[in-house]
């Protein structure tokens, strides 16, 4: 006999935790990115989870079918955070600054959870809505649609990334961060003129820059090539004399 399907409403949690709280898929997603956090992707599991939140670990899967279910959905969170609260202007090239600044932010703000997460396909709300912005911005800015599909592929590639290596930066120890941050200064900044000229004349800006994220200025190339692109495409004009 077949068995009876048990609805999702029915399978979740409503009697609150050993710490007095009903358990939400929004808590769980939240206290998993508290401990990815704190203890980073091999400290998330089952087990420590249900005990952060006060639960059996078993609970989990009333919520998630897997811990893998429970890592898209942190990264559909992530992407929800860059979204939260963006309206497109019109101006496409400012829109699309913006959103690669607001998805660069919100995977450093959680770098443990950036480098889980940031290279994950997810199709879920958050992930597709922003897809279909991006790309919205692209058609309404007068690119055709291949030249919008190819655009948008550099442009998330691109945020995401950017996300991943300055978050792995950013999840180093603070001890081996620091050493590495230093690099330019104790040791490239020394080289000798005479073995390394263009390190020796450049040396101080070096030691500005290179500590610092490069995504602003790589995303401002991208976004510089893709208008140039536009303007061979529809002249002077723009393209609404198109």
């Amino acid at each position: 006999m077949a068995k009876r399907v048990v609805s999702e409403s029915a399978r979740r949690r409503r009697r609150p935790t050993k710490q007095g709280q009903v358990l939400t898929h929004g808590l769980i997603v939240e206290t998993a990115l508290r401990m990815l956090r704190e203890h980073g992707a091999a400290g998330l599991t089952a087990r420590r989870l249900g005990l952060a939140l006060g639960a059996d670990a078993s609970t989990i899967y009333r919520y998630f079918r897997g811990m893998d279910d429970l890592v898209l959905a942190i990264a559909d969170e992530l992407f929800g955070h860059a979204m939260s609260g963006f309206a497109p202007t019109g101006d496409w090239r400012a829109d699309l600054r913006e959103l690669g600044l607001r998805i660069h932010h919100s995977y450093l703000a959680h770098p443990q959870a950036a480098l889980l997460t940031a290279s994950r396909v997810t199709g879920r709300p958050n992930e597709v809505a922003g897809d279909e912005m991006i790309l919205g911005i692209l058609r309404n800015g007068g690119f055709p649609d291949e030249d919008a599909v190819r655009i948008y592929h550099a442009f998330i590639d691109q945020s995401l990334a950017f996300s991943i290596l300055d978050a792995a930066t950013l999840a180093l120890p603070p001890a081996a961060r620091e050493a590495d941050e230093e690099v330019w200064r104790e040791t490239y900044a020394r080289l000798p003129a005479e073995t390394h000229p263009h390190i020796a004349a450049t040396a101080p800006l070096l030691v500005a820059r290179m500590n610092d994220s490069a995504y602003p200025t790589a995303l401002d190339m991208l976004l510089s090539s893709a208008e140039a692109q536009l303007a061979r495409l529809w002249g002077a004009a723009g393209p609404a004399s198109g």
